[in-house]
Parts: C-alpha cells; structure tokens; sequence
C-alpha cells in the first residue's frame, strides 16, 4: 500500500495522484548510451592496443556510472508520492530518510505550473502551491502537472 493510502483519514478520498516524470532518467539512459558509443568507436577506430584499453576503460566507467544513476533515480521516482485528497495536498519523498510535506485545502491559496517547451511536449512541469503564510519549495518535472493543479484548485474554489 502506498504512503498517501496508508495515512488517509476515515473518510478521506484520494482524487488525483501523480509521480515524477520518467525525463528524470533521460541523463543516465544518455550517460548509459554514450559510454557505448565510446566502446563501438574504440572497436571501429582500429587504435593500438594500449589507447584501446584506456577507451574501454573509459566506456565501462561511462556505462557503470550511467548504471547507478539510473538505478538512484528510479529508486527516487519510485518512492516518491504527490496526492490531492478531498481534504489536503499530500507530498512525500524517501523511502528510509522520509520527508512529507502536507498542507489542508483551506490553506491553498494558489498553484503555479511552469513548463518550458519540452515540458509541454512530454507531459511535465513543476508545480509551486502557494498557502496561507507559506509556500511550497516546487515540485519540479511532475507528470502531467496541469492536472494535479486542476485537481488542487477544484477543492479550492
């Protein structure tokens, strides 16, 4: 069971929820995709043995380093929850060092979205909720966070 469904109070609903966008991983998938490149360069190239070992030495620190990021990062997107209930904005991060975030229906004063270009292509964007004497540090490459935001100002209006 999830965090947001674990802590919902009797009779509490939950009416959206959404995770982070998978462009999170793109950097390891292209670190991964490089460091191959790399090793299929050294192959073709045709270089003496002694530069070849430095470049396959080089691809595999590029692929193993590509590897671990993209296994942290999706460790990160996996654990990490948003979620409008009928009652508050539920924010949680973490897995063994846990941080969440809450903040009641009737505090929302207002919800920013910013998406630049690719944003908008892709379905991501950041979203910065705004409540009575505090606002929330944003919520950057949320998935579909016109939606998130419509589901947090229905319950605010």
């Amino acid at each position: 069971m999830s965090y947001v469904g674990r802590i919902l109070m009797p009779g509490e609903s939950v009416l959206a929820t959404a995770r982070l966008h998978w462009i999170i991983l793109l950097p390891s998938i292209l670190t991964i995709v490089a460091g191959i490149a790399v090793a299929i360069w050294a192959r073709a190239s045709g270089m003496d043995p002694g530069q070849a070992k430095f470049v396959y030495a080089l691809a595999g620190f590029l692929v193993l380093f590509g590897l671990l990021t993209f296994l942290a990062r999706l460790i990160v997107r996996a654990t990490t929850e948003f979620a409008v209930t009928d009652r508050r904005v539920v924010v949680k991060r973490g897995i063994i060092s846990l941080h969440t975030v809450e903040m009641n229906e009737d505090k929302v004063e207002s919800v920013d979205v910013d998406q630049g270009i690719l944003g908008r292509l892709l379905g991501y964007g950041s979203v910065t909720i705004h409540g009575v004497g505090a606002r929330w540090d944003p919520i950057d490459t949320i998935d579909d966070p016109l939606k998130f935001r419509s589901a947090i100002t229905t319950r605010t209006t």
